[in-house]
């Protein structure tokens, strides 16, 4: 599927300029100019024309409009109309960050506010036609194959025990070297869910790279315009305002979830009535190995 055919990020975006900065470092030197005026001065953007920020800038006004479309948008129109709805919204461009005078109280009223504002951002990023996309192709795989590192990799193992459940022949890897050895026995009916917070891990580019090359398609979850996304054959793609203090956790890790939830449900959908015995038959399995509620 050609990424041109697919829908770009939602409008009325009020975290605009959190995605912006989010994306900055894999923005071109000259891209990232224009990307650091807007973050710098988004109100005189707004009041500006296109010449005036390539000037400002320093770049020319081609760059300007590259950077339009690196953020899914058709020009430089565009730019200022979700920037108008993004300073309209008064979103701010950080979120408070953990203090070690905070109270448990407050402590946990921030962190439950980012991982809560983090979902709703991310919610207006996905592309419909490109979930639905998704959903046709896991639904009528093969096998499926979920590959991550780090943390993406604690994601694609969680994966695989969703749609594992399904009855679907899922399996999971986390090291670089067995999900390139994977992607050499795949076939045209496979399916491969390449998952990064970065989307720039090299390994994991090579390995859906063989995978492609084996027939495979790739559906990646990673951030938009990032070198996995652009590799990929479906790209679902969303950016997220990491909190730079150490002791916050890791809110791209809670977005990769819910993907993976939507992801799971969609594709439980399209499968259709018979998978809810096939459900309950896992369900009754269990049964027996829980304690029962004493009254």
């Amino acid at each position: 599927m050609s990424r041109a055919a697919t829908a770009g990020p939602a409008r009325g975006d009020p975290e605009f300029l959190k995605r912006v900065a989010a994306l900055i470092d894999t923005l071109s030197p000259a891209e990232s100019k224009v990307a650091s005026v807007l973050l710098s001065a988004p109100a005189w953007v707004l009041d500006n024309a296109l010449a005036a920020v390539a000037e400002r800038a320093g770049v020319s006004e081609p760059t300007v409009i590259r950077f339009c479309r690196s953020l899914g948008l058709d020009g430089y129109p565009a730019l200022r109309l979700r920037l108008a709805e993004s300073l309209a919204s008064g979103a701010s461009l950080f979120y408070r960050d953990v203090d070690a005078r905070d109270s448990a109280a407050d402590l946990a009223a921030k962190i439950f506010e980012r991982s809560a504002r983090t979902l709703m951002d991310v919610r207006g990023q996905l592309a419909p036609a490109r979930l639905e996309a998704a959903f046709t192709l896991l639904a009528g795989a093969r096998r499926i194959e979920f590959y991550g590192l780090g943390s993406s990799g604690i994601v694609a193992a969680d994966a695989r025990h969703k749609f594992f459940r399904l009855g679907l022949q899922a399996v999971s890897y986390a090291d670089a070297h067995v999900h390139g050895m994977a992607a050499t026995m795949l076939g045209p009916r496979d399916v491969v869910v390449a998952i990064s917070s970065t989307g720039r891990t090299i390994d994991l580019i090579s390995s859906i790279e063989i995978a492609r090359d084996a027939g495979a398609a790739v559906i990646a979850i990673a951030p938009p315009a990032s070198p996995l996304a652009l590799r990929a054959t479906l790209a679902l793609e969303f950016s997220v305002d990491e909190d730079p203090d150490v002791y916050s956790p890791m809110t791209t890790r809670l977005a990769q979830l819910a993907v993976i939830d939507v992801l799971s449900v969609g594709v439980a959908l399209r499968l259709g009535p018979e998978l809810v015995d096939r459900l309950e038959r896992s369900h009754a399995s269990l049964r027996d190995k829980r304690l029962q509620p004493v009254d």
